[in-house]
């Protein structure tokens, strides 16, 4: 049977595993850049070996494999698993950034653009918006697990789903639709901060709805 500490202490080993973690990401970052962009990062981007975008691909599957499975190790029960989780992938997130910034002096600003994530395309946008989701995921699930521990269960209704489900749209469009710069090396179209504003404000609204008590649930 396993034992588990107070909600601080694991949640203080999930953020010391996601710190290192990050560190381990960063790094391959480093490596892929000096291969594709000797000078300095920067849009259009350049053609990628197809064994190396295929490698990445998977690196990006283990990666979420690895941070779920933080969060279900620590975890009890299935809404502290996932705040676990939320917090893992937020620390892990806003720390790659850190540790880039750290080892190649990157980014520059909030608004330098990035290559997010691959699947099911690739995700561009400016690094502020991965850092401002990351953020509200640390909050939300260290929230998720305290309260848990306290004995105040999380309880998403109606509201709160279709919130979360629009905002992951509203997100997703943002960082997928422009695809002749994600896949065809042209330069970036303005990102649309309105939609990133939008899904923060609807994923936080959803949040805190299913925080609120409600009879029959």
């Amino acid at each position: 049977m396993r034992t588990f500490t107070p909600a601080a202490g694991r949640l203080g080993w999930v953020g010391l595993f996601a710190a290192a973690f990050a560190f381990v990401e960063s790094s391959v970052v480093v490596y892929l850049r000096a291969i594709y962009y000797p000078g300095d990062f920067a849009f259009p981007l350049k053609p990628i070996d197809p064994g190396h975008g295929e490698i990445e691909v998977w690196r990006e599957l283990a990666t979420i494999v690895i941070l779920g499975a933080v969060g279900v190790l620590a975890g009890k029960k299935t809404w502290e698993r996932f705040g676990f989780f939320l917090v893992a992938f937020g620390v892990w997130d806003i720390l790659f950034y850190a540790w880039l910034k750290v080892t190649l002096g990157w980014p520059t600003t909030l608004t330098d653009w990035d290559v997010l994530f691959l699947l099911p395309l690739p995700w561009i946008g400016p690094v502020i918006a991965p850092l401002l989701i990351a953020t509200l995921m640390v909050v939300c699930g260290a929230i998720i697990v305290i309260r848990h521990e306290r004995g105040i269960r999380f309880q998403p209704g109606k509201f709160s789903w279709l919130a979360g489900i629009s905002a992951t749209i509203l997100l997703l469009f943002s960082f997928m639709s422009d695809l002749p710069a994600a896949l065809h090396q042209h330069p970036p179209a303005p990102y649309s901060y309105w939609l990133l504003g939008a899904g923060l404000l609807l994923y936080a609204a959803g949040f805190i709805d299913a925080c609120r008590p409600h009879e029959g649930r």
